[in-house]
């Protein structure tokens, strides 16, 4: 119970189930990753750094599935890949495979990740962005003709698993403020 002054029957009303925020407020995992996929494409004045600029969409796509499915569907995952791919210039389709196979995956074994310490989520992190950054080489390779030089590919998945402890921190305080009622 709240005690409110203002309140009929002697100052003491009980307080109802957390309301809807609405729309908005369940569009934010979308939005944040939309987000990152624009940072991801952003041109930086470091040489070779496109190559290997870490998957901070499939960061935000894990992060979401693991702890809010229900606000990251398919039908959003498809269209997020098809936007990162339109941005970037992959081949139209890629991403949204990644993200969907992605949610596949993450959502059959969440309940070893949610709910536990942040090594065990790293740790599926890691397996999931060495797979995924094998799978975008090889359909590099596949569109290209050639096998392409899996060094950037590699370092690709490092700076992946590297850079996940901050972005992770920012998505969970993001979670926390905007989803804490929903």
């Amino acid at each position: 119970m709240i005690a409110d002054a203002n309140a009929p029957g002697g100052g003491r009303r009980v307080q109802g189930p957390p309301q809807d925020e609405g729309l908005a407020t369940k569009l934010v995992p979308a939005s944040i990753t939309l987000l990152l996929a624009v940072a991801s494409v952003l041109p930086v004045r470091v040489p070779g750094y496109a190559s290997v600029t870490p998957l901070f969409p499939l960061m935000s796509v894990y992060h979401w599935i693991i702890y809010r499915p229900e606000l990251m569907p398919p039908l959003a995952l498809f269209l997020l890949g098809l936007v990162l791919d339109l941005l970037s210039g992959a081949p139209l389709g890629v991403s949204s495979l990644l993200f969907l196979i992605a949610r596949s995956v993450v959502i059959r074994q969440r309940r070893f990740f949610a709910n536990r310490p942040f090594p065990f989520v790293w740790m599926g992190l890691m397996l999931l962005a060495v797979v995924a950054v094998a799978f975008l080489w090889a359909v590099g390779s596949a569109v290209d003709g050639v096998l392409l030089d899996p060094r950037p590919a590699a370092l690709q998945a490092v700076l992946t698993v590297a850079t996940f402890p901050a972005v992770s921190y920012l998505l969970v305080r993001v979670q926390r403020a905007a989803l804490a009622s929903v």
